[in-house]
């Protein structure tokens, strides 16, 4: 009983660490893609695109697209981490 226990345990701090590098990966692409857009917002307002400098589309409609999917990756990773997590479990 205390090897299953043990077992258990190992697989549940795998899954913490996957969850947290998850998290942290995405979170890193989050900052970037937000900061890049504030430090380049100079250089950008030159390009026009439809008649809006690609400054203003960036922080109006292109960063939103992106936090959308990092928000699909994020749930879609988590499914995936959470269903191997449950199958090991259902495997002992």
């Amino acid at each position: 009983m205390d090897q299953h226990n043990q077992q258990e345990s190992s697989d549940s701090v795998v899954h913490w660490q996957r969850t947290r590098r998850l998290s942290l990966q995405l979170l890193l692409v989050w900052l970037g893609a937000t900061m890049a857009v504030v430090f380049f917002a100079r250089e950008l307002a030159g390009i026009n695109l439809f008649g809006w400098p690609l400054s203003f589309y960036l922080a109006a409609q292109g960063i939103l697209l992106l936090y959308l999917a990092i928000v699909i990756v994020y749930v879609w990773r988590m499914r995936r981490l959470d269903d191997s997590n449950k199958e090991n479990r259902d495997a002992e």
